[in-house]
Protein backbone atom coordinates (compact mmCIF):
# COMPACT_ATOMS: atom_id res chain seq x y z
CA UNK A 1 0.00 0.00 0.00
CA UNK A 2 1.01 3.64 -0.78
CA UNK A 3 2.85 5.02 2.01
CA UNK A 4 0.01 7.90 1.55
CA UNK A 5 -2.18 5.57 2.87
CA UNK A 6 -0.02 4.57 6.21
CA UNK A 7 -3.38 5.76 8.57
CA UNK A 8 -6.55 5.58 6.67
CA UNK A 9 -9.83 4.98 8.14
CA UNK A 10 -13.16 4.49 6.78
CA UNK A 11 -16.81 5.79 7.51
CA UNK A 12 -19.44 3.08 8.07
CA UNK A 13 -21.46 3.84 4.81
CA UNK A 14 -24.09 0.71 4.31
CA UNK A 15 -27.27 1.29 2.48
CA UNK A 16 -28.50 -2.50 2.85
CA UNK A 17 -32.09 -3.78 1.09
CA UNK A 18 -34.49 -5.72 3.49
CA UNK A 19 -37.07 -6.54 1.23
CA UNK A 20 -38.64 -3.16 -0.11
CA UNK A 21 -36.87 -0.86 2.90
CA UNK A 22 -33.24 0.70 2.29
CA UNK A 23 -31.39 1.23 5.75
CA UNK A 24 -28.80 4.46 5.33
CA UNK A 25 -26.20 3.68 8.09
CA UNK A 26 -24.61 6.94 7.34
CA UNK A 27 -28.55 8.66 7.79
CA UNK A 28 -29.65 6.57 11.01
CA UNK A 29 -25.63 7.26 12.58
CA UNK A 30 -26.05 11.22 12.17
CA UNK A 31 -23.22 11.40 9.83
CA UNK A 32 -24.94 12.71 7.06
CA UNK A 33 -26.27 15.78 8.94
CA UNK A 34 -22.56 16.43 10.71
CA UNK A 35 -20.90 18.25 8.65
CA UNK A 36 -17.63 19.27 11.33
CA UNK A 37 -17.22 14.92 11.62
CA UNK A 38 -14.65 15.29 8.74
CA UNK A 39 -12.58 18.27 10.93
CA UNK A 40 -12.87 15.88 13.78
CA UNK A 41 -11.50 12.62 11.86
CA UNK A 42 -8.56 15.30 10.39
CA UNK A 43 -8.02 15.79 13.96
CA UNK A 44 -6.97 12.47 14.41
CA UNK A 45 -4.09 12.85 12.02
CA UNK A 46 -5.74 10.08 9.65
CA UNK A 47 -4.06 10.63 5.98
CA UNK A 48 -6.83 8.46 3.75
CA UNK A 49 -10.23 7.97 4.20
CA UNK A 50 -13.11 5.78 2.97
CA UNK A 51 -15.69 7.62 2.18
CA UNK A 52 -18.75 7.29 0.76
CA UNK A 53 -20.28 8.33 -2.95
CA UNK A 54 -22.93 5.57 -3.30
CA UNK A 55 -24.56 4.50 -6.23
CA UNK A 56 -28.38 3.93 -4.38
CA UNK A 57 -27.51 7.81 -2.84
CA UNK A 58 -26.70 8.98 -6.85
CA UNK A 59 -29.49 7.36 -9.03
CA UNK A 60 -31.53 9.89 -9.42
CA UNK A 61 -32.64 11.90 -12.53
CA UNK A 62 -31.03 14.69 -12.53
CA UNK A 63 -28.22 13.37 -10.19
CA UNK A 64 -28.00 15.27 -6.88
CA UNK A 65 -24.35 15.75 -6.07
CA UNK A 66 -24.40 18.92 -3.39
CA UNK A 67 -24.01 16.04 -0.11
CA UNK A 68 -21.49 14.22 -1.66
CA UNK A 69 -19.91 17.61 -3.15
CA UNK A 70 -19.58 18.97 0.34
CA UNK A 71 -18.25 16.49 1.86
CA UNK A 72 -15.55 14.97 -0.50
CA UNK A 73 -14.02 18.64 -0.96
CA UNK A 74 -14.21 19.07 2.17
CA UNK A 75 -11.90 15.92 2.89
CA UNK A 76 -9.60 17.26 0.41
CA UNK A 77 -9.18 20.58 1.75
CA UNK A 78 -8.18 18.96 5.21
CA UNK A 79 -5.35 17.36 3.66
CA UNK A 80 -7.09 14.03 3.72
CA UNK A 81 -7.16 11.54 0.37
CA UNK A 82 -10.66 10.28 0.40
CA UNK A 83 -11.23 6.12 -0.66
CA UNK A 84 -14.59 6.49 -2.79
CA UNK A 85 -16.79 3.82 -2.05
CA UNK A 86 -19.51 3.10 -4.87
CA UNK A 87 -21.47 0.29 -3.12
CA UNK A 88 -21.07 -0.43 0.37
CA UNK A 89 -22.98 -3.73 1.49
CA UNK A 90 -25.63 -3.04 -0.59
CA UNK A 91 -27.22 -4.26 -3.80
CA UNK A 92 -27.41 -1.25 -5.99
CA UNK A 93 -30.69 0.61 -6.57
CA UNK A 94 -34.33 -0.96 -6.57
CA UNK A 95 -34.12 -1.51 -10.81
CA UNK A 96 -31.11 -3.95 -9.89
CA UNK A 97 -29.34 -7.10 -7.49
CA UNK A 98 -26.65 -8.88 -6.82
CA UNK A 99 -28.02 -11.63 -8.79
CA UNK A 100 -28.91 -9.50 -11.84
CA UNK A 101 -26.38 -8.75 -14.82
CA UNK A 102 -27.39 -5.11 -14.81
CA UNK A 103 -25.83 -4.41 -11.39
CA UNK A 104 -22.15 -4.86 -13.73
CA UNK A 105 -22.88 -2.15 -16.10
CA UNK A 106 -24.74 0.03 -13.54
CA UNK A 107 -22.26 0.13 -11.49
CA UNK A 108 -19.13 0.81 -14.48
CA UNK A 109 -22.16 4.18 -15.07
CA UNK A 110 -22.20 5.02 -11.60
CA UNK A 111 -18.10 5.01 -11.13
CA UNK A 112 -17.80 7.01 -14.37
CA UNK A 113 -19.86 9.43 -13.01
CA UNK A 114 -17.82 9.97 -10.07
CA UNK A 115 -14.62 9.50 -11.66
CA UNK A 116 -15.95 12.91 -13.87
CA UNK A 117 -17.55 14.87 -11.24
CA UNK A 118 -14.18 14.21 -9.16
CA UNK A 119 -11.36 13.56 -11.32
CA UNK A 120 -8.64 13.97 -8.84
CA UNK A 121 -10.03 11.02 -6.77
CA UNK A 122 -6.88 8.75 -6.67
CA UNK A 123 -8.44 5.54 -4.84
CA UNK A 124 -11.77 3.67 -5.35
CA UNK A 125 -13.55 0.72 -3.65
CA UNK A 126 -15.99 -0.15 -5.94
CA UNK A 127 -17.65 -2.89 -3.86
CA UNK A 128 -16.64 -3.17 -0.44
CA UNK A 129 -16.64 -6.97 1.09
CA UNK A 130 -17.48 -8.77 -1.52
CA UNK A 131 -17.54 -11.86 -0.23
CA UNK A 132 -19.61 -10.56 2.80
CA UNK A 133 -22.15 -8.66 0.93
CA UNK A 134 -22.80 -12.23 -1.16
CA UNK A 135 -23.22 -14.60 2.01
CA UNK A 136 -25.68 -12.05 3.75
CA UNK A 137 -27.64 -11.42 0.68
CA UNK A 138 -27.29 -15.08 -1.22
CA UNK A 139 -26.89 -17.57 1.08
CA UNK A 140 -28.03 -16.31 4.89
CA UNK A 141 -30.57 -14.51 3.27
CA UNK A 142 -31.05 -11.60 5.62
CA UNK A 143 -30.34 -9.07 2.68
CA UNK A 144 -31.91 -8.61 -0.61
CA UNK A 145 -32.26 -10.56 -2.69
CA UNK A 146 -33.22 -12.67 0.62
CA UNK A 147 -31.16 -15.75 -1.12
CA UNK A 148 -30.20 -19.20 0.57
CA UNK A 149 -28.82 -21.00 -2.16
CA UNK A 150 -25.46 -21.70 -2.89
CA UNK A 151 -25.24 -21.29 -6.30
CA UNK A 152 -26.89 -17.82 -6.38
CA UNK A 153 -23.96 -17.21 -3.65
CA UNK A 154 -21.26 -17.57 -6.07
CA UNK A 155 -23.27 -16.07 -8.64
CA UNK A 156 -23.33 -12.76 -7.03
CA UNK A 157 -20.02 -12.71 -5.78
CA UNK A 158 -19.14 -13.23 -9.49
CA UNK A 159 -21.07 -10.47 -10.60
CA UNK A 160 -19.69 -8.28 -7.68
CA UNK A 161 -16.40 -8.79 -9.13
CA UNK A 162 -17.28 -8.24 -13.05
CA UNK A 163 -18.41 -4.71 -11.47
CA UNK A 164 -15.45 -4.30 -9.41
CA UNK A 165 -13.46 -4.88 -13.02
CA UNK A 166 -16.06 -2.45 -14.81
CA UNK A 167 -15.75 0.12 -12.84
CA UNK A 168 -12.35 0.35 -12.32
CA UNK A 169 -12.16 0.52 -16.36
CA UNK A 170 -14.33 3.11 -16.09
CA UNK A 171 -13.09 5.43 -13.50
CA UNK A 172 -9.46 4.43 -15.50
CA UNK A 173 -10.89 6.13 -18.85
CA UNK A 174 -10.69 9.69 -16.59
CA UNK A 175 -7.89 9.22 -14.58
CA UNK A 176 -5.23 6.09 -16.30
CA UNK A 177 -3.73 6.49 -12.77
CA UNK A 178 -6.49 5.28 -10.40
CA UNK A 179 -6.09 2.70 -7.56
CA UNK A 180 -8.24 0.01 -6.37
CA UNK A 181 -8.42 -0.44 -2.74
CA UNK A 182 -10.10 -3.62 -2.24
CA UNK A 183 -11.40 -4.49 1.27
CA UNK A 184 -12.45 -8.25 2.68
CA UNK A 185 -13.66 -9.50 5.85
CA UNK A 186 -11.64 -12.61 5.80
CA UNK A 187 -11.76 -15.41 8.92
CA UNK A 188 -10.92 -18.47 9.70
CA UNK A 189 -13.24 -20.68 11.30
CA UNK A 190 -12.36 -23.06 14.53
CA UNK A 191 -14.70 -25.27 16.50
CA UNK A 192 -14.88 -28.25 19.01
CA UNK A 193 -13.66 -32.02 18.12
CA UNK A 194 -17.50 -33.10 17.44
CA UNK A 195 -17.78 -29.69 15.07
CA UNK A 196 -14.89 -30.43 12.86
CA UNK A 197 -16.42 -31.20 9.85
CA UNK A 198 -18.67 -27.85 9.50
CA UNK A 199 -15.47 -26.00 10.08
CA UNK A 200 -13.80 -27.71 7.37
CA UNK A 201 -16.56 -26.78 5.16
CA UNK A 202 -17.01 -23.33 6.40
CA UNK A 203 -12.81 -22.94 5.64
CA UNK A 204 -12.91 -24.32 2.32
CA UNK A 205 -15.89 -22.17 1.45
Amino acid sequence: MSPTLELWGGIEATVNRVAEEFYDQVTISGHHARFDDIERIAATGIKALRYPALWEKHATEPIDWQWTDERLNATRSFGIKPIAGLCHHGSGPKHTSLVDQSFVSGLAMHARNVAERFPWIEYYTPVNEPLTTARFSCLYGHWYPHAKDPLQFFRALFIEIAATREAMREIRKINPEAKLVQTEDMGKVYSTRSLAYQAEFENER
